[in-house]
């Protein structure tokens, strides 16, 4: 089948869809009349170092498909995981101590988040269930419009949550009651899922799949600024997605976000004013050294490291080609990405060389690994956290 009859046979059965259709949904249907590449295979090197395993354990089922991110969560001494089938695990975040578990019995859509006392649990059917960070028990429970698409945050007493139908909800920390809600359409064409909004200063920060990025007050969800970090360009509903599908970092005042098809961008935060951009396409998302540089994995599974003043490239890691890295994420002196094999991989933030890699899961790692001192928390797509201290 030729590029140009997959292609328009996909937005004729996207045109048949509802609203909640997306690219990834569709194209599963045709892969086996798609040709791809298989990933580049693992280069050997010198080992400069072995990271060690701190503490490891199952928390659930994990991921129901290839497609959700089921991140754990930092909170206060403690780290969270939640699987498809709603079992929540709490775990003390030195020792992997286990702290509690509840069983929700829904089915989720997206990992734990929370702030200032709650644990913040989404569904697939538009349930938000706030938790006790100490104990798990259930504080209350409020239905929204449509599925939580990422992590909920707190701030400033106010629960900050995303829904897949545009919508950014402030909720209520006390009972759940919607204080202010934001939306903007969703295109008919986009991929699947949504980065969580980042609460900074005063503001939420997120990315929409039109490109745009928008700054709201926490307090009343009033629009602080709008900017678009890339316009839609091309003759097809296909070449136009440009999605900001990855979580912003927010770094001394500075925003940072990429979008697939489209561009990497710094804004200033209090204005949005765009002080640099370049070409970029990534849907797993980037971390930022303030004064130093900004790395990023782009769509080819490419790693790069670019000036964080103007972002001209500093290096570029080309070797986990097709590999489906995650963002990277700094740790000291490297950064660290993890792979579909369940691979990660520890590359020197100097110039990009691999330094380390350990094999610590049998399924592929599709979230952003989170690093907390020394620590390293990894989720796997089939539920396995791997704690790795790195040094």
């Amino acid at each position: 089948m030729s590029n140009a009859l997959h292609r328009s046979i996909v937005l004729l059965m996207l045109m048949m869809l509802t609203a909640c259709g997306t690219v990834d949904t569709v194209s599963s249907w045709f892969e086996s009349d798609t040709y791809e590449a298989p990933p580049t295979e693992l280069i050997e090197f010198v080992v400069e170092f072995e990271p060690q395993i701190a503490w490891s354990t199952s928390t659930g089922e994990g991921a129901s498909n290839e497609y959700d991110d089921f991140a754990a969560w930092l909170q206060s001494d403690s780290v969270v995981a939640v699987d498809y089938e709603g079992q929540v695990s709490s775990y003390h975040s030195e020792t992997g101590k286990s702290l509690w578990r509840v069983e929700l019995d829904v089915p989720v859509s997206t990992g734990a988040g929370g702030g200032e006392g709650l644990i913040l649990i989404g569904t697939y059917e538009g349930e938000l269930f706030a938790l006790n960070e100490s104990n798990g028990e259930l504080l209350w429970k409020k239905k929204l419009s449509s599925e939580v698409l990422a992590p909920a945050k707190v701030a400033m007493g106010i629960a900050i949550v995303r829904t897949s139908d545009g919508k950014i909800n402030g909720l209520s920390v006390s009972d759940g009651s919607v204080l202010w809600s934001y939306q903007r359409a969703v295109p008919l064409l986009s991929l699947r899922g949504a980065g969580a909004p980042v609460l900074a200063e005063d503001k939420v920060i997120a990315g929409y799949a039109n490109g745009k990025l928008v700054a709201l007050s926490i307090t009343d969800g009033k629009v602080v600024w709008e900017k678009s970090v890339t316009i839609p360009r091309g003759r097809s509903e296909l070449d136009r997605i440009v999605d900001i599908d990855s979580e912003p970092v927010v770094k001394d005042g500075i925003v940072y976000v990429v979008a697939y098809n489209g561009q990497l961008a710094a804004l200033d935060l209090d204005s949005g004013r765009k002080l640099w951009s370049r070409n970029m396409s990534s849907r797993s998302g980037l971390d930022v050294a303030p004064d130093d540089a900004v790395y990023v994995t782009d769509n080819d599974g490419y790693v790069w490291a670019l000036q964080d003043d103007s972002g001209d490239a500093l290096w570029r890691q080309t070797r986990l080609l097709r590999r489906r890295g995650t963002a990277p994420v700094i740790v000291g002196d490297n950064v660290i990405v993890g792979d579909l094999e369940g691979y990660v991989h520890l590359l020197s933030r100097q110039d990009g060389h691999f330094v380390a890699r350990l094999k610590v899961a049998d399924s592929p790692i599709r979230s952003k690994p989170i690093v907390k001192n020394e620590l390293v928390f990894i989720t796997a797509t089939d539920g396995s956290l791997i704690v790795l201290r790195v040094h």
